[in-house]
């Protein structure tokens, strides 16, 4: 596929899909309630599919809103991991204090992947985050005085305060959801901001927005490092609920199952993280269910059919839904009048 032809497939993938206020509302008001009504396994799984939510937001804003590519985007959420389990496990580093630890250390290697990644593009740039995903589990067992190894690191969870009443796993299920809403809010802000425009700019036509005075280098690194920030946060937050990190965990599958769930979920969309997330921890469990003997053959299928009914998303699949639904309650009305 050529450059100009695969920014017109993200352009077209990438139409907006925004909900309502007061929808937006409600579901935060099912998520928080969520928890108090679902068992403690269901529970921990929403956690989970938040958490992969928030690493492909960052993903999302790299490939979806600045036309961008990353197959090794499983690397910085294991940065984030390992980070927070160090920090905790070997410097007694408080919790919350993991989360900005977490994020600097990652936001400081997607800068310097951004930089020499200005020279590269389309598989040339895929080839090169590639390789930091293939490169990133042998590297983390060999130092096994400070990762643990290829044994890796028990973690122990954080307890829930008093106060709450909460129990360990709702305790962490919202801890995992005010990441997300916060996650969410900053890359809202930020895309309708000044340099939301210039990433769009970017992904639309680089030379068009360099007439424009969009510096390339600054913005496209800026993506990167952003994009490995968000993942950092869901890596940090994902060792507090898992409790446990091991190299093996973020094997290059993670990677390429990280980037079909942005797919899938809608790349560029507002709420396909979300869906994506959703799908990231799902669906290759329900594969499992399926078959116990090629379950990567039942995940690729349900790939293949997802695209082929929904080629811009489920995000994109449940905005036509509500517009052909909303066009059909105005046509009611009309013939109500």
């Amino acid at each position: 596929m050529s450059e100009s032809t695969s920014t017109q497939v993200i352009r077209r993938m990438a139409a907006p899909h925004r909900l309502p206020g007061a929808l937006i509302g409600l579901l935060l008001v099912v998520a928080c309630l969520a928890p108090l009504q679902l068992a403690p396994f269901h529970t921990f799984q929403l956690a989970m599919a938040m958490i992969y939510a928030v690493t492909l937001l960052g993903l999302n804003l790299l490939v979806g809103h600045t036309g961008q590519i990353s197959l090794g985007h499983g690397a910085f959420f294991a940065v984030g991991a390992y980070t927070a389990a160090v920090a905790i496990e070997r410097w007694d580093v408080p919790y919350l204090a993991t989360v900005p630890l977490a994020a600097a250390v990652a936001f400081a290697l997607g800068f310097a992947l951004g930089i020499p990644a200005l020279r590269l593009r389309g598989l040339y740039l895929a080839l090169v985050t590639l390789a930091i995903a293939i490169f990133l589990v042998p590297l983390l067992k060999r130092f096994d005085g400070l990762t643990g190894g290829s044994m890796g690191l028990t973690v122990t969870k954080p307890v829930p305060p008093a106060w709450t009443g909460l129990a360990e796993d709702q305790w962490l299920y919202f801890l995992a959801l005010a990441t997300t809403v916060a996650s969410f809010a900053l890359v809202a802000g930020m895309l309708r901001s000044r340099v939301g425009r210039a990433l769009h700019a970017v992904r639309d036509n680089e030379i068009a927005a360099e007439v424009l005075g969009v510096n390339l280098a600054h913005y496209k690194t800026l993506a990167f490092a952003w994009s490995a920030l968000l993942a950092g946060v869901a890596g940090s937050v994902y060792t507090w609920v898992i409790a446990f990190v091991s190299p093996d965990s973020f094997a290059l599958t993670l990677s390429v199952t990280l980037l079909a769930g942005l797919v899938v979920g809608g790349l560029g969309t507002t709420w396909g993280p979300l869906l994506g997330g959703l799908f990231v921890l799902f669906v290759p469990s329900f594969a499992q269910d399926v078959n116990q003997a090629a379950p990567g053959v039942i995940f690729g299928l349900l790939i293949i059919a997802v695209m082929y009914l929904a080629p811009t998303g489920l995000a994109g699949l449940a905005g036509r839904l509500a517009q052909r639904l909303g066009q059909l309650v105005r046509k009611g009305k009309s013939h109500a009048h």
